[in-house]
């Protein structure tokens, strides 16, 4: 669902103890309260491409932030939650439904600013990597800093990780999904 009036679709970078946290609490607050969505500005950018086409642009978009979030959590030497250093390397994206989500194109053009944390109740769905994507991310999550300065063999690295399908999880499976992980 494009950014609007009403409520808006929008696809919220994550990690496994982000999850967590949702289920445990009932809400997770997205990191800078910044996610991805269809605004008018992703939908200038391609000549062609229907909602559900730009709408996996922007789940793209998310899942990529999603191993920026990873490599920040290995990155963090002062991190002191050690049952977080033993979830699976994999990459988490979150589609909720908002009432307000603010384009931020100065950012890029799917990006938009949350207004507030993301409830379990306004979640539609959880996207996350199956166990055989784990080496591909997290060989990933060492080199994204590197891609993103515009490293051709990182961005090689990067295509492997993104080259695995995110699993779709129904919100109701969440707490069976941690269970196995």
């Amino acid at each position: 669902m494009p950014v609007g009036k009403g409520k808006t679709r929008v696809y919220v970078p994550a990690t496994i103890d982000m999850l967590q946290r949702l289920v445990a609490d009932g809400e997770v607050e997205a990191v800078n309260r910044t996610a991805f969505a269809v605004t008018a500005a992703l939908r200038e950018a391609y000549t062609s491409g229907d909602d559900d086409e730009l709408a996996e642009v922007a789940m793209a978009e998310a899942a990529r932030a999603s191993l920026r979030l990873l490599a920040a959590r290995v990155d963090d030497e002062s991190a002191t939650d050690e049952s977080a250093k033993d979830l699976p390397v994999r990459r988490v994206v979150v589609a909720a439904d908002v009432e307000e989500a603010t384009p931020r194109p100065d950012l890029d053009d799917a990006v938009v600013r949350l207004a507030a944390p993301v409830t379990l109740k306004s979640v539609a769905s959880v996207h996350v990597d199956l166990e055989g994507a784990e080496a591909d991310v997290a060989r990933a999550v060492e080199v994204i800093d590197a891609a993103d300065m515009g490293d051709e063999e990182a961005e090689f690295v990067l295509g492997d990780a993104e080259d695995h399908q995110l699993a779709w999880y129904a919100p109701q499976e969440l707490p069976f999904l941690l269970e196995l992980l």
